[in-house]
C-alpha cells in the first residue's frame, strides 16, 4: 500500500506521468480496490475518522485517464469516463430499477438501491438502504443499517483533497428531502426528522434541557434532530435564518429500525 500510496502522490504531483503506463496501472488499482470495498476515502480508528487525501487523489486523477464512452443498459444509453457497477447479484444488493451506481463505489452485501444514485468513491454499510431519489455523493461514508429517506441529498467532496467526506455513522435514520453536505458528520444512531439541512456552518442546537448546547459539523449519537430556525440581525433588520435542533436523545430500548415517527413520539413531537 505504500508503494501504491506514492505513486499516487508522484503522479498527482507531476501529471505529466499521467501518459506512462506505470502509474494509470496504480490509478486504476486504487479505482478498483474502492470498487471492491478493500479501500476506503475515509475509516474510523481508535482516534476518530482518518482521511486518505492519496485515495482521493486517485478518484480524482481517474477522471483525465479515461475516455467517453456509450454504455447500454436496456433501453438506456449513458455517455460517459466512468462505467457503471455491475454483477449485482453476486455481490448480494438489491438494486431496483432506475437506481445507477458508478464504478469505484462500494457497495456492501444487504444494501438496497431503491431509483437513486450512489457516486465514485462512496462506501455503503451492510442492511443500509438508499430509498427513491436519494444522492450518495463522490467519497461518502455510509454506514451499516442505515435509512436514506426519500429525496435524501448527501453531498459529495472531492477537491480540495484535504476535505473531509459526509459520513453517516451505524444505525442512523435520515429523513425525507434532508440535506447533509460539506464533511459534516452525523454519529450512530441519530435520527434526522424530514427537511433537516446541514452544512459545515450549521449551528445544531441542543434544546432539550435548560441549557442549550451548540454544535457545528456534527451530531452527536443517538441525537433526534429537527429543522428550527433562529433570529439573525442583518443590517436591514432582524431576520429568521435556518438551523437544527436536537430535541432529545434515541432512548436505548427503542429498536434501532423504529420508524422516524417513533423516535419524535418520544420526544412528544407528535
Amino acid at each position: 500500500m505504500k508503494t501504491l500510496s506514492a505513486q499516487i502522490e508522484r503522479v498527482w504531483n507531476d501529471r505529466s506521468l499521467l501518459h506512462e503506463a506505470e502509474y494509470q496501472h496504480a490509478i486504476n488499482e486504487v479505482i478498483e480496490m474502492l470498487d471492491k470495498g478493500r479501500l476506503r476515502v475515509a475509516e474510523k480508528s481508535d482516534d476518530g475518522w482518518q482521511l486518505n487525501e492519496w485515495v482521493k487523489k486517485a478518484v480524482i486523477l481517474y477522471f483525465p485517464i479515461r475516455k467517453m464512452e456509450v454504455t447500454e443498459a436496456g433501453p438506456l444509453e449513458f455517455h460517459d469516463k466512468i462505467p457503471l457497477k455491475k454483477d449485482y447479484a453476486s455481490q448480494g444488493v438489491r438494486v431496483v430499477p432506475q437506481a445507477v451506481a458508478r464504478y469505484g463505489a462500494f457497495l456492501s452485501k444487504g444494501v438496497i438501491l431503491m431509483p437513486s444514485y450512489v457516486n465514485i468513491g462512496a462506501w455503503v454499510g451492510s442492511g443500509t438502504m438508499v430509498d427513491t431519489w436519494a444522492t450518495v455523493g463522490s467519497c461518502a461514508q455510509i454506514g451499516e443499517n442505515v435509512h436514506l429517506s426519500g429525496g435524501v441529498g448527501i453531498g459529495g467532496v472531492l477537491e480540495p483533497v484535504q476535505a473531509a467526506p459526509v459520513i453517516i455513522e451505524d444505525n442512523c435514520f435520515i429523513g425525507s428531502r434532508c440535506i447533509v453536505v460539506e464533511g459534516v458528520r452525523v454519529e450512530k444512531e441519530a435520527v434526522l426528522g424530514a427537511n433537516v439541512v446541514l452544512t459545515a456552518s450549521t449551528r445544531i442546537i441542543d434544546v432539550s434541557s435548560s441549557q442549550t448546547v451548540e454544535y457545528k459539523g456534527f451530531v452527536p449519537e443517538r441525537s433526534i434532530v429537527v429543522p428550527g430556525t433562529v433570529s439573525k440581525q442583518f443590517p436591514a433588520g432582524e431576520f429568521q435564518v435556518a438551523c437544527a435542533l436536537i430535541i432529545g436523545k434515541r432512548k436505548a430500548s427503542t429498536d434501532l429500525k423504529t420508524s422516524l415517527n417513533d423516535a419524535l413520539r418520544e420526544t412528544n413531537l407528535t
